[in-house]
């Protein structure tokens, strides 16, 4: 009976993920390598096209920009989200687990109602630029909105959490004895983080970046709502496509790019925690 039973929360899953996930993507794939058409969507003709218009400098410029912003979110979320995650590791367990509920109670709320909770913090009327005027540090409100540094700074702030959780999961398994042998043994701080407790948490910083490089590169109404849109990221591409000019071939193959870049990260991913395992049973 038993048996039966997960066999079928097996199966029922497996359907799930294949109706849901896997035919449209399969969909995806397909539409990508067909024509678009004037008065239909779709024109049922093979064509390499949509990925042959991606090696014009506009697309190459558009996903330069979203690389470099996405890498900046992922540097400085890691920069924030490292030293977050030890420390909350460190602290007795209630707290830990008090730490953890507040960083989590966000997402209790949609993420776009989180974009325009941003406005009203980084806005000219915002809670930053009166509280600057109150305390007289400035004259007049700065500009913070429609620029590089909302942007950055709202995809930062959603984007965080992803980055602590990976971490916290590869920390909370660290063993701090290793840290106590190695400065026993005459090794100073930077050389034994660099040494030690990098390569071992090495997988949970990998983990933290694909989940906050990926989602960055589609979160096309963070760089809408905080950067006026002025340049535009890989994600309102392919909004464009989709939703404006109808191409949807062409917002295909761009969603597939996307898609293929996951993956290789993911490949290297599981190349990191292979060799690690593999020093480990040498060791």
């Amino acid at each position: 009976m038993r048996s039966k039973t997960r066999n079928a929360i097996i199966t029922l899953i497996s359907l799930w993920v294949i109706v849901f996930g896997g035919v449209p993507l399969l969909l995806l794939l397909i539409t990508s390598f067909l024509k678009q058409h004037p008065d239909d969507f779709l024109s049922l003709s093979f064509s390499l096209k949509s990925y042959y218009q991606l090696v014009d400098p506009v697309y190459g410029e558009v996903m330069f920009r979203s690389v470099r912003q996405a890498g900046l979110t992922t540097l400085l979320c890691l920069i924030v989200g490292y030293p977050f995650a030890w420390i909350t590791c460190r602290l007795q367990s209630r707290y830990r687990l008090a730490v953890l509920i507040l960083m989590m109670i966000p997402f209790l709320t949609n993420s776009l109602i989180r974009t325009y909770a941003v406005r009203i913090l980084l806005g000219t009327n915002g809670l930053i630029n009166r509280s600057l005027l109150f305390l007289g540090l400035v004259d007049t409100p700065i500009k913070i909105m429609y620029t590089d540094l909302a942007v950055t700074l709202g995809l930062v702030y959603l984007m965080l959490p992803f980055m602590v959780l990976p971490l916290y999961a590869n920390l909370e398994k660290f063993d701090y004895r290793l840290v106590e042998v190695s400065r026993d043994l005459g090794a100073g701080p930077i050389y034994t983080f660099r040494t030690v407790v990098w390569p071992l948490t090495l997988p949970g910083i990998i983990a933290g970046c694909i989940m906050v490089f990926v989602p960055t590169m589609g979160l096309f109404y963070v760089a809408t709502l905080l950067g006026g849109a002025r340049d535009l990221l890989v994600g309102n591409l392919i909004h464009q496509q989709f939703l404006i000019s109808r191409n949807w071939p062409q917002g295909s193959a761009l969603s597939v790019v996307l898609i293929l870049m996951m993956i290789l990260m993911l490949g290297f991913y599981g190349l990191v925690l292979l060799r690690l395992t593999k020093r480990r049973e040498v060791v």
